[in-house]
């Protein structure tokens, strides 16, 4: 299936007017096999800025190895503006990698990749994009991150470089996503970097009815079985119990007791599997449920908190505060929906 060139013209289309700022240009580098949804997430959210800034702000053109049509890992293709050959001058390039990833990478496109450090341009990775830039020797002393399902290999290939869990990473220079609908919010939280870029960028993310945006400090939600395998099925259990269980927690005590551990046997199996103690993964459960009800719904702080398994609004709010780095309150400011 052939798609037109979704590009964004350096012209003003909305008003009209002189432009009172120059025009950055984002180019996005389409990997054979790309995933389509964390390229559309994050170049859509770019012409949205522009809409809510009421003049463009971002021009984006797309690049490949070569002038052919790049298809995407659902078949669709998609022509590009240029070739690593001929691209203009970039304030910032996005690899929107492949899926799954190759086993062998372009030699003229780490090349490329590595010129463009070299002139200062940031590097961004999309989905597994943050591969292609780690082959090219570009994420070294970085940190940044991947989707959940190649962590693993990215550290096994790379271990000299810093690999998170987090939606997303803006170190310096270097801008990675997961991929998926996390393409949006980190490409939210870059316009929110430029002049007058938060109210810019809460009016971008009304427009595309996302309902709030999500902070760098927050991790992919991984499948517990991704984490355990299939060999784990007793702290698979005891997961269930505590998800089950959120508005009167049960003691440590319990929990054992109902899976047949001892209460060190159970402090073992999540330190080793999931590297917190079974208090901290507990409390963690507790909060991300608080979190989804404070934007997804109307109901009182103290309710929520009171729902979520704390005692008082101020022993949550403590702790939420200190989890997420804002109130339950602040949260709900920043979300289009409640702010």
């Amino acid at each position: 299936m052939a798609v037109a060139n979704l590009a964004v013209p350096p012209v003003d289309e909305v008003s009209g007017e002189p432009q009172s700022a120059r025009v950055k240009t984002f180019g996005f580098l389409l990997i054979p096999n790309f995933t389509t949804i964390g390229f559309a997430s994050a170049i859509e959210t770019l012409r949205m800025a522009n809409l809510a800034a009421k003049r463009t702000l971002f021009r984006t053109i797309l690049i490949a190895a070569d002038h052919e049509p790049v298809q995407a890992s659902n078949g669709m293709r998609v022509v590009p503006d240029h070739s690593i050959h001929d691209a203009p001058q970039l304030d910032a390039l996005f690899v929107v990698g492949s899926n799954p990833i190759p086993a062998k990478n372009d030699r003229n496109l780490l090349n490329w990749l590595r010129k463009l450090a070299q002139h200062d341009v940031p590097l961004g990775g999309i989905c597994t994009g943050s591969h292609l830039l780690a082959s090219a020797d570009l994420l070294k002393g970085y940190r940044c991150t991947i989707h959940w399902e190649d962590i693993e290999q990215l550290k096994d290939k790379f271990p000299g470089i810093i690999i998170s869990n987090q939606l997303f990473e803006l170190d310096r220079d270097r801008y990675t996503c997961s991929g998926g609908t996390a393409s949006m919010d980190m490409t939210l939280q870059l316009i929110a970097r430029e002049p007058n870029g938060v109210e810019i960028a809460t009016r971008a993310a009304e427009l595309l009815l996302c309902d709030r945006m999500r902070g760098a400090r927050e991790q992919q939600r991984v499948p517990l079985r991704q984490k355990l395998g299939h060999a784990q099925p007793k702290l698979s259990q005891i997961v269930a119990i505590m998800e089950a269980n959120l508005e009167e927690p049960l003691e440590l005590e319990e929990l054992a007791q109902l899976n047949e551990v001892s209460v060190r046997q159970l402090e073992r199996l999540f330190h080793k599997y999931l590297e917190r103690t079974p208090s901290q993964y507990y409390l963690e459960l507790r909060l991300n449920r608080a979190r989804d009800l404070l934007l997804r719904s109307e109901s009182q702080v103290r309710d929520i908190a009171l729902a979520c398994g704390f005692a008082s609004p101020a022993h949550f709010s403590k702790c939420y505060s200190r989890f997420f780095g804002h109130s339950p309150r602040g949260e709900r400011k920043q979300s289009p929906l409640h702010g």
